[in-house]
């Protein structure tokens, strides 16, 4: 591992999408629609955005000894992801999300989070030599709190940066927030985590200042097509967004974390490092699907150079 590498420790899941002219009522069945599947899991497709960017990844997940695991793990290898500890998972299938959405782009989602609910302090322990050389741990809230912890603190002791994507929202203990480096919640997360609403940048530096007394070093409010919040040491500023035609706005704040590892491991400074998870996420959202969405090293390059 060089000091490059990224560790990616979270959530792989399939996603199973049937559009329909509108959402089925309970106990309704309607004929006629459209299925596809889709590679997902917040974890997963953070791996896959960083991997996309130019990243060195390592993945930390579990998955089923079934044909959904199978078919994830080699999506990974397919990016150039190092999958050791991807763990296959004795007793518990895959994980799945089961998806309706309808014309009106209305949808109805369920989760069955399988083998990703076993993946445990352990597993991570397991992975301990990788962190002996790495430059950025990613991980989010879809596996127990208490491995998020277990490697938060492999990181902390091994000097590793640590980014927490607080997705799907939920209140954080404080053991755990004091070993963040970088926070990154959008406005509904920040709102959970703090009971502050975000309405304008004042607001946005209170909610902050909150989480920062916590122990989070630097926190990164992601306001979509306006760009990010940055509240650190140095004091508060925004960094403005990109204007695309969004299609698929799916996974953006996956792409945006994974892009931010990428760019913090090559110790960019950081609104540097803000820009390009912006234009990755901005080139995301034209595209659909989540981890299909992921754009490469050069088209974010591309894009930078695009605008002044």
């Amino acid at each position: 591992m060089n000091r490059k590498s990224i560790i990616v420790v979270g959530s792989s899941n399939t996603d199973m999408i049937i559009k329909l002219a509108r959402i089925p009522r309970p106990g309704e069945t309607i004929l006629g629609g459209d299925f596809v599947t889709a590679a997902g899991g917040k974890g997963a497709n953070q791996a896959v955005g960083a991997a996309r960017a130019g990243g060195q990844v390592t993945f930390i997940a579990r998955v089923g000894q079934d044909m959904l695991g199978k078919q994830a793990v080699a999506g990974f290898i397919k990016h150039g992801i190092y999958v050791d500890y991807v763990f296959r998972d004795p007793s518990a299938p895959s994980g799945v999300a089961l998806i309706f959405v309808a014309k009106d782009g209305e949808n109805s989602i369920a989760v069955a989070g399988g083998a990703n609910g076993r993946l445990s302090p352990a597993d991570v322990k397991k992975a301990a030599k990788v962190f002996a050389g790495a430059s950025v741990l990613v991980m989010q809230l879809e596996t127990p709190l208490e491995t998020l912890q277990a490697a938060a603190e492999l990181a902390t002791k091994a000097g590793v940066r640590v980014i927490l994507n607080p997705a799907p929202a939920r209140p954080l203990p404080d053991s755990l927030l004091r070993h963040v480096s970088v926070l990154t919640p959008n406005e509904t997360e920040v709102e959970l985590l703090t009971g502050i609403p975000v309405t304008n940048n004042a607001s946005a530096a209170k909610a902050a200042a909150k989480l920062r007394a916590r122990g989070v070093e630097t926190v990164i409010l992601t306001l979509g097509a306006r760009g990010a919040f940055i509240a650190d040491a140095d004091g508060n500023r925004r960094v403005p967004g990109f204007k695309v035609k969004a299609v698929d706005t799916t996974a953006a704040g996956d792409i945006f974390n994974g892009a931010l590892a990428v760019a913090l491991a090559e110790n960019k400074p950081l609104d540097d490092a803000v820009r390009f998870a912006n234009a990755a996420a901005a080139i995301s959202v034209t595209r659909l699907g989540a981890q299909p969405s992921a754009p490469s090293r050069k088209e974010i390059a591309t894009l930078l150079r695009s605008l002044p």
